[in-house]
């Protein structure tokens, strides 16, 4: 019975002490300054090799450029792109709350400080030069605005009223009066009547004449200020001026003149734009700039953004369109971003290196947890098969 008793124990520890041998000792061994062989254990010894060939086994198999697009495009589907993207846009929108509002409103008041006061500016000074500038756009605020515009009986009463309250008061039509009624003025106004007027009209004309008439008025008007002023509000209001200015007013309308008027005025109106934006555009848009509190400007711009439902209605076909034009960028570049992204990863030299940064103790916990079962039938094995021959062994020694 010796045979196969002692074969199957020599079998079964001689494969238990092989598998062992593959990763233990951990360490090299010396005795009298020489290394034992057989240590460090074969994987140990070998680990920097592995880390290469495992890494060259994954990527030449498993981890293959045609792998690595299948992946990608399982991972950028349209769906989870647009869940991306929505996620992001939302999480934006709350960024601009709490500790990140302060910084928010910084970056956008000066976007908005630099596009009002420089940018814009610059870009409207060089458009300015062409001629067809805001052509349209001032053709149909002429043709729509004013072209149709009329007073209505309040605004032209309110208006005539304004006109001679305060642009012709009885006190300025006065020193009008005065000043036009000058010697030289009065001189022309009488030989004028003397010498182009016929019948009765020359008889008054050249018998009594019309200078001591008008220099009498200019010195009444100089001399009695306070009676000449309200003989001329008496004047104004018994021949009904506000009526009459009231009704021209109303009746005032560009539809009244002629064509070619129309357009003419259209044209220079057009011009006077151009230049005034190219001469004083740059200037007036600078001055305003600097006049706006651009830092509450934004502060209310960004508190709108954040509670306008047009915004949060608006971000999942946002987020829908932009993963569409994503999608249709990687149908068409994938193949040249994954061939880009394998160098930029480098995933073979981390492969290398999580395995050589991993302590042989650790490694053989991690092969004998994925093939413990199967380590453990081939010590087994080798017991049975020193069992087996042992058992030969004793039949061959019976026989003879």
């Amino acid at each position: 019975m010796a045979p196969p008793i002692v074969g199957g124990i020599i079998g079964y520890f001689t494969n238990d002490i092989a598998i062992k041998m593959l990763f233990r000792p951990y360490r090299a061994l010396y005795i009298g300054g020489k290394q034992l062989p057989f240590t460090p254990g074969l994987i140990p010894s070998n680990q920097e090799r592995l880390a290469k060939r495992i890494a060259d086994t994954i990527m030449g198999s498993l981890l293959t450029p045609d792998e690595l697009k299948n992946l990608a495009r399982k991972l950028l589907q349209t769906e989870r792109i647009q869940s991306a993207i929505y996620w992001l846009l939302g999480l934006a929108l709350e960024q601009v709350q709490g500790a990140n509002e302060e910084k928010a409103v910084k970056i956008v008041a000066n976007i908005l400080r630099d596009l009002l006061g420089q940018s814009l500016p610059r870009l409207i000074k060089v458009m300015a030069r062409r001629e067809d500038f805001l052509e349209s756009q001032l053709n149909q605020i002429f043709d729509q605005v004013l072209l149709e515009l009329r007073l209505t009986e309040a605004q032209a009463v309110q208006l005539s009223g304004w006109l001679l309250e305060t642009v012709l008061p009885p006190d300025a039509l006065r020193q009008t009066l005065v000043d036009f009624l000058t010697d030289r003025n009065i001189r022309v106004i009488d030989e004028g009547f003397r010498e182009k007027t016929s019948g009765t009209y020359w008889v008054v004309a050249n018998l009594f004449g019309v200078r001591n008439t008008l220099t009498r008025l200019r010195t009444y008007c100089l001399d009695d200020r306070e009676q000449s002023n309200a003989r001329i509000a008496e004047l104004v209001t018994s021949l009904g001026v506000q009526d009459r200015l009231k009704e021209l007013l109303q009746n005032l309308s560009l539809q009244n003149l002629p064509v070619s008027t129309v357009r003419q005025l259209r044209k220079t109106m057009r011009d006077s734009v151009r230049d005034y934006l190219q001469l004083k555009g740059s200037d007036v848009l600078q001055g305003l700039s600097d006049s706006i509190d651009w830092n509450n400007v934004a502060a209310l711009l960004l508190n709108r953004l954040r509670t306008s439902d047009a915004v949060t209605s608006a971000l999942e076909p946002v987020s829908q369109e932009l993963a569409l034009v994503l999608e249709r960028y990687l149908e068409r570049d994938l193949e040249a971003i994954v061939a880009q992204a394998i160098p930029i990863l480098n995933i073979d030299q981390v492969i290398i290196d999580r395995v050589r940064a991993t302590s042989p103790k650790d490694l053989e916990m991690a092969i004998q947890g994925i093939v413990k079962s199967e380590l453990q039938a081939i010590v087994n094995l080798g017991g049975v098969l020193g069992l087996v021959i042992g058992l030969l062994q004793t039949i061959s020694l019976l026989l003879q």
